[in-house]
């Protein structure tokens, strides 16, 4: 019982001086957070490399120069476009804010009438005293969320200390998830190396288990948010709305969080398509074409087929680790939360089978019956 009581007592202590460094230093150790998930996810491809006839070096370039290559691609191509819509966004939210709010009241009170009409009456509620109340409502969400967001963009386009970031994340980032690539299975055996042996084997089949989960969501999930974030993007501009690519290449980032991307998607297109379409609704009804045609394929082609429903990460314990994490370790928590998401709940259905299968749970000696277990009981 003594040594179980140190073991544990070192571990927690660990586990608190790691998350008392995290929270010191998240800012400096973000790009190496980054570097260090790169690397897992890039593993694979230079295992095959290897398999194919590279040595490790030469595997390790291979792919650095690759997505060197996809990465110049992008910022020629893709940011300059990006930052153009992102400053016109910004500039041109709040008259998107003044007219919807001016549509709202002049258009709201006869909509609301005539399409809630009737189950208001069947209510008992009279639909005139309860038009101007949604009216109000409706005005005041969306002038709420539109500070918000306004407040978000602007504080993201001209924050100099989120310049440094991302010029951190470009610049070191590469750099780190090169020599952690490179000595990436030296780097396992090491580890495997410090388990104790008594406890070798239990702690492989976990570490197995916390692998298949990670790898299963970040590698399936990444493919989907860029397969969401290229349909919004493409799909949204061929419609011809404003801002399209922005809102779809956003919305394909933020798919990393269940429905998060897909609800942002929907609602910043919606208020751009009836502001510039007023007061056809064609734009408004395609743009909701697109995004509910990406949710279908996202929730019953990709998601099934790419993540899976075995990696044992489920939404709501997926974004609450993920606020959590944010909320205390900024954005390097964000990048973490999703892995140690996966190994807590590992962990945690480890020591719930240790649970049933002990003598604590069947109330006497394991493997013999209690009263509750007779049959007829």
């Amino acid at each position: 019982m003594m040594r179980l009581e140190r073991q544990v007592g070192f571990w927690l202590g660990t586990l608190a001086l790691l998350m008392l460094l995290l929270y010191v230093l998240g800012g400096v150790l973000m790009p190496f957070a980054a570097g260090l998930i790169l690397a897992y996810l890039l593993d694979p491809v230079a295992d095959r490399l290897e398999k194919a006839g590279f040595n490790r070096l030469g595997a390790t370039l291979l792919i650095l120069i690759f997505f060197t290559l996809i990465f110049i691609i992008v910022l020629i191509v893709l940011v300059p476009v990006l930052a153009t819509q992102l400053a016109g966004f910004i500039e041109r939210l709040p008259g998107y804010v003044t007219t919807l709010r001016a549509l709202a009241a002049e258009q709201g009170g006869e909509l609301i009438e005539k399409y809630t009409s009737g189950i208001f009456e069947k209510l008992g509620i009279s639909p005139g005293g309860a038009a101007p109340d949604i009216q109000n409502s409706l005005g005041d969400i969306v002038k709420q969320g539109s500070q918000w967001i306004g407040g978000f963009l602007k504080s993201l386009w001209s924050g100099g200390q989120a310049l440094i970031s991302v010029f951190s994340l470009l610049v070191i980032t590469p750099v780190v998830a090169f020599y952690l690539l490179l000595d990436w299975n030296q780097m396992v055996k090491t580890v495997d190396g410090w388990i104790p042996l008594k406890n070798r084997e239990v702690v492989r089949g976990l570490a197995a288990e916390v692998n298949s989960a990670i790898a299963g969501f970040l590698r399936g999930q990444s493919l989907v948010c860029l397969f969401l974030g290229a349909w919004y993007g493409i799909g949204l501009s061929v419609i011809g709305l404003h801002f399209g690519l922005l809102i779809g290449i956003s919305a394909g980032v933020l798919s990393f969080i269940p429905y998060v991307g897909s609800l942002t998607a929907l609602v910043l297109s919606m208020g751009v398509a009836i502001v510039q379409g007023w007061p056809s609704m064609g734009l408004f009804f395609m743009s909701i074409a697109v995004v509910g045609t990406g949710q279908f394929l996202e929730g019953n082609v990709l998601t099934p087929r790419l993540v899976g429903q075995s990696v044992g990460l489920h939404p709501v314990w997926l974004m609450f680790a993920l606020i959590v994490a944010g909320s205390f370790f900024g954005f390097t928590g964000l990048i973490l939360g999703v892995p140690v998401a996966a190994a807590i709940g590992v962990l945690v259905r480890f020591a719930l089978r240790q649970y049933l299968a002990s003598a604590l749970y069947h109330g006497g000696r394991v493997g013999v019956p209690t009263p509750t277990d007779e049959p007829g009981s």
